[in-house]
């Protein structure tokens, strides 16, 4: 049952991050035919800044909550 696991999540952390560098190459490539102002370019960082921050709690809760639901141990070990 837990064969399938692994597959799906690195299938899924592929295409996450192929879409991303897509996104990312195309935006870098639409940003060089034009002039930015400085605020512009601090303003989308910050966006990307809060949607990256925003996505890794998202990830986080799902993650916790798929751990709870298939009955995971989440107690810290006991000798470090």
């Amino acid at each position: 049952m837990m064969d399938w696991i692994p597959v799906v999540f690195v299938t899924f952390k592929f295409l996450v991050l192929g879409t991303g560098m897509f996104f990312a190459i195309k935006w870098h490539y639409d940003q060089g035919s034009k002039e930015t102002e400085r605020r512009a370019v601090l303003r989308a960082g910050g966006k990307v800044a809060a949607v990256f921050v925003l996505s890794l709690l998202g990830l986080g809760l799902v993650t916790f909550v798929l751990i709870r639901m298939l009955g995971m141990d989440l107690t810290l070990p006991s000798q470090l």
